[in-house]
């Protein structure tokens, strides 16, 4: 895949349109071998087409080909493969069209949008002006699409595929993945480490991010049928060994795993928090019908709020600290009871990037439960910047009410949540 455009360059845009491209190939057996971006100048332009028909034979281009000065994709891929440009009348009767359509008068740069490499394959494009382009030579495939995503995916799906299946690409590329939470990468390293091998041809990787580490598993170029038996079985091998850190699977967020669980066990959920500023609440909010679990919070930052809000008495504050275990379980009883909920989390800790001391560094977090009358508390100790503090703090958070809320025991080898 070569992604054309210097914005894609400066950061201005991201590219999102060779993950699509990559997920949906996949299904088909395609795999890509490489990524590649390039600005708006025709030597990068055929430089990494050029590059990628060595490398495979075959390459997919998105972007460079509206109406504008820079839009020179075309240009520089005919020149590469010495196929000059022809003007196409059936390709501007149609972008005329389009325009009358919309009551506008098209533009003379728009011309240039008609024209076709010789012997090129035009892929009509009717989600926008820019056609795709399909030009099959000597050296292999090259598919031109265009850079606006809704353009390109509609082309990919209604012209690309059909012609890729044609062309006899066989078996599928499927994923399957796990998400656990409350491990690190290293552990689950060692807990899996025997269990690489037997997954074959199944690969499996391992995704780390401040919310937890993903165990993606995939198989490469099976039938689908023998693809997903494959895949059920090695999740079940994954499960069976690291199961209790697991909490979902694919794209499942932890905060809608937690509401699933109350909604089973018709309980409710309160939530305090100090240096998390609200971002507990606003997990679970993000979820739709989290009001039917989900109480409220409150955003208690200051001392006197925690005393005035919650509860705390302000001799556990003087005497061992707004962060503590006295003053987490203290806030997460509050919570409970301000809010009338069945279980409550509350949070304070020191985010940094000042603020620590040698007993209690930046990263230190104390968490405090309340759960059906039972209250404890318990620390943890996050690195990374502030936000990336706050955000392992918000998943630890959720993945303790979930743990207490199933009344399950924390299995050894990750944190103490």
């Amino acid at each position: 895949i070569v992604t054309i455009g210097t914005e894609l360059l400066l950061g201005f845009t991201v590219d999102t349109n060779s993950a699509h491209i990559g997920s949906t190939l996949a299904t088909i057996g395609v795999r890509i071998a490489r990524r590649t971006a390039v600005g708006d100048t025709a030597a990068e332009i055929r430089d990494a087409v050029d590059a990628a028909l060595t490398r495979t034979g075959m390459v997919i281009t998105t972007g460079g080909l509206g109406p504008t000065r820079d839009d020179i994709s075309k240009h520089a891929i005919a020149e590469l493969l010495g196929t000059p440009l022809e003007f196409n009348e059936t390709v501007w009767l149609d972008l005329v069209a389009r325009w009358q359509r919309l009551g506008r008068t098209i533009a003379e740069s728009n011309r240039s949008q008609a024209m076709v490499p010789a012997g090129g394959t035009v892929l009509p494009n009717r989600w926008g002006t820019a056609p795709g382009l399909w030009l099959d030579g000597p050296r292999g495939v090259v598919i031109l699409l265009p850079g606006v995503p809704v353009e390109m995916r509609n082309l990919l799906a209604h012209e690309v595929m059909p012609r890729l299946v044609a062309r006899g690409a066989q078996g599928v590329i499927r994923s399957r993945m796990l998400r656990t939470a409350g491990i690190p990468e290293s552990m689950l390293g060692e807990k899996l480490g025997d269990l690489e091998e037997s997954f074959a041809p199944l690969s499996l990787a391992y995704l780390p991010d401040v919310a937890g580490v993903d165990l993606r598993l995939t198989a490469w170029n099976l039938a689908p049928g023998d693809a997903d038996a494959r895949l059920e079985a090695a999740a079940s091998m994954l499960r069976a060994r690291v199961g209790g850190w697991i909490y979902g699977e694919g794209d499942e967020d932890l905060a809608a795993v937690v509401l699933r669980e109350l909604l089973e066990r018709e309980e409710h959920l309160a939530v305090a928090e100090s240096c998390t500023g609200g971002m507990v609440g606003a997990r679970l909010t993000a979820i739709p019908g989290s009001s039917a679990a989900f109480r409220g919070g409150v955003v208690a930052y200051a001392d006197g709020a925690k005393a005035m809000l919650l509860g705390v008495p302000p001799a556990d504050i003087a005497k061992h600290g707004a962060v503590s275990s006295q003053v987490a379980e203290a806030m997460a009883r509050g919570a409970a009871d301000q809010l009338g909920a069945d279980i409550a989390v509350a949070i304070t800790g020191i985010a940094g990037p000042g603020g620590g001391s040698k007993e209690k560094p930046v990263g230190t977090v104390w968490f405090g439960f309340s759960c059906r009358g039972v209250v404890d508390s318990v620390r943890a100790i996050f690195p990374g910047t502030r936000d990336e503090i706050r955000a392992r703090a918000v998943q630890a958070a959720l993945l303790g009410v979930l743990r207490r809320a199933r009344n399950e025991t924390i299995p050894p080898g990750g944190t103490t949540i």
